[in-house]
């Protein structure tokens, strides 16, 4: 009997210490109803493509039992889907003061974010269990302790940016200019006979026989700084109009008539400067570097005009000087400047037309004029035709980018598809051949159309590095700041912003950015300048209307939306579900009906 009788003893005394441990689970279950709960912030908020939460837990007194824990399970709970965050793990020997202090313990969680997560709520369920016995556990009933997730970073709209090489065409007049210079005897302002019919002269015939269609002829008369120059303070400019009366009497030879009318003659004469004399002085190898210093140490003196040549003729080198150089600068000379000849812009236009459809050569337009008739068509398609010649005929970075550019606007008007992948081809190549900001710059514009941030700004960080121009700059900056808003860099997305173009978008955003750093009356500053450009752009009414609704302005977040319901419809339903309206009264519902 007594064998039978230990058995028996035994597992009375089992079921007892199991009885009392269910009993510890379940008062610590019945007690867990007084636990304290925060969520920070409440309600969640998505921030770059995920959504950062601070749980923090606070027990009653005596909750946890000897050799027990109790856990805190979050979930985020959304349709008939959801996500498990962090736990924050409570056992009782982590603390000791457990019957007299209560114990606190918060914990980090992220999840990332899904688009059909924005109505929702985050749940908590306790659960208590013996650590020795874990298949032993009581467990609460789920309760919500935070609603849905505001959503307002999401509403960064892309701004796309499409950067063109330069043509490096000049459409506009040219003026070119040719330079005669015709030489005088000491002392004297006639022309010779001589001079006329040099080589200088023959040429400045022809020139003038030509008839090219001039705007100025700029005379400068110039002297020798020796006396019998020096001394006739009319000498220069009698030389210069020597010339003059020479030019004019040319075009009279070859009948220029009304044509005539139109050039404007400047003279200058160059009394006492000795710029000229000290350029000779330079190129003139008669005399040693050390007689040059004690030249021009006399000519930088502070001496007048006459001193100073005085003093030279006491150098050992001035009868060199006067007999190879001051010859030299007797002179007359004649800039003319003439407009460049070019073919009209609705001429380059048809050649560009005949290139593509090959009746014509490549070669019947320069690289440049061809990359600049590009720009005389505001079809896309004819664009893309005529750089694709331009690849053809150059095979340059700069048309493959050209190319990729319009490929991109294509794309950004089509959403994406074949034009995408086709211009990122172009870019690449471009790069391959040279890299250039202009490259970069399109091939974040082309990942953040393909929803690739990271890639987006890499690339556009690339072409920070590579000296883009001032335009390029401002629309780069564009692109910059929605990737940042994005990345959740809203104090770095202002900055971008603010130094981007000047379009509705970017202001759209610029203002969100703000909104999203905490700058509320900014915000609604910027977004009305994007509403003053766009006055029917329904989502910055949208923007205005969260900024108000956070200034606890209910009369402005009310006017702001009607205005974006007004100019689209569809954001009726949005509004009506949106976290960052739940503060507003039955205004706010009237306004939506």
């Amino acid at each position: 009997m007594l064998p039978i009788m230990k058995k028996l003893f035994y597992a009375i005394a089992l079921v007892g210490v199991m009885s009392l441990s269910g009993c510890s689970l379940g008062k610590m279950i019945k007690m867990a109803e007084q636990q304290q709960l925060t969520v920070t912030p409440s309600p969640l908020e998505v921030h770059a493509d995920s959504v950062d939460f601070e749980m923090a837990a606070t027990l009653p007194v005596k909750m946890l039992k000897k050799g027990k824990a109790y856990t805190v399970k979050t979930f985020y709970e959304y349709g008939e889907k959801e996500v498990q965050a962090e736990s924050i793990d409570f056992k009782q020997a982590d603390f000791p003061n457990a019957k007299e202090e209560q114990p606190r313990m918060s914990k980090k969680s992220t999840f990332a974010y899904d688009d059909a997560m924005s109505s929702g709520k985050l749940t908590v369920q306790g659960v208590a269990y013996d650590p020795r016995k874990p298949e032993k556990v009581k467990e609460t009933v789920r309760m919500q302790v935070a609603e849905g997730i505001i959503t307002t970073s999401r509403l960064v709209e892309n701004s796309y940016f499409s950067s063109y090489a330069p043509h490096g065409y000049n459409d506009q007049e040219e003026l070119v200019p040719t330079n005669v210079e015709f030489f005088f005897t000491q002392g004297s302002p006639s022309l010779r006979y001589s001079e006329k019919r040099s080589e200088r002269g023959k040429f400045f015939d022809a020139f003038i026989a030509e008839k090219n269609v001039t705007r100025t002829v700029t005379v400068i008369g110039n002297h020798s700084p020796e006396g019998a120059e020096r001394i006739n303070s009319k000498l220069s400019e009698n030389r210069a109009s020597a010339i003059e009366k020479f030019y004019r009497r040319e075009m009279r030879k070859y009948d220029y008539k009304g044509m005539a009318d139109s050039i404007n003659f400047i003279i200058k004469p160059v009394i006492e400067d000795w710029n000229d004399f000290k350029a000779a002085l330079a190129d003139y190898d008669g005399i040693s570097d050390e007689q040059k210093s004690e030249v021009i140490a006399v000519v930088d003196g502070a001496d007048s005009f006459e001193a100073k040549e005085d003093a030279l003729h006491r150098l050992s080198s001035y009868r060199k000087i006067f007999k190879d150089v001051y010859p030299k600068l007797r002179t007359a000379r004649t800039q003319i400047l003439t407009v460049l000849e070019k073919k009209s812009n609705p001429e380059i236009a048809m050649l560009a037309k005949s290139i593509v459809n090959g009746s014509v050569s490549a070669d019947t337009l320069s690289d440049e004029e061809l990359s600049f008739a590009a720009t005389l068509t505001p079809s896309l398609d004819e664009k893309a035709a005529i750089f694709t010649a331009a690849t053809k005929k150059s095979d340059s970075w700069a048309s493959h980018n050209n190319l990729g550019a319009t490929y991109l606007a294509m794309a950004a008007k089509s959403n994406g598809g074949e034009n995408l992948a086709n211009a990122i081809t172009q870019f690449e190549i471009a790069n391959k051949k040279q890299e250039s900001a202009q490259s970069f710059i399109n091939l974040g514009t082309a990942y953040l159309m393909q929803g690739n941030t990271m890639k987006a700004y890499d690339a556009i960080k690339k072409a920070e590095s590579l000296s883009p121009s001032n335009d390029d700059i401002k629309g780069l900056n564009g692109v910059k700041g929605a990737l940042e808003i994005k990345m959740a860099k809203y104090t770095n997305a202002v900055s971008s912003l603010s130094n981007a173009a000047d379009t509705p978008v970017n202001a759209l955003n610029k203002g969100l950015a703000q909104l999203l750093a905490g700058d509320n009356s900014n915000a609604l500053t910027t977004l009305a300048q994007a509403t003053s450009a766009d006055n029917n752009y329904a989502m910055a009414y949208y923007v205005a209307a969260v900024a108000a609704a956070r200034m606890k302005d209910e009369g402005a977040a009310v006017s702001n939306l009607e205005k974006a319901v007004s100019a689209n419809a569809e954001l009726k339903a949005k509004a009506l579900t949106d976290l960052e309206f739940r503060d507003l009264g039955d205004n706010f519902k009237n306004a939506l009906k």
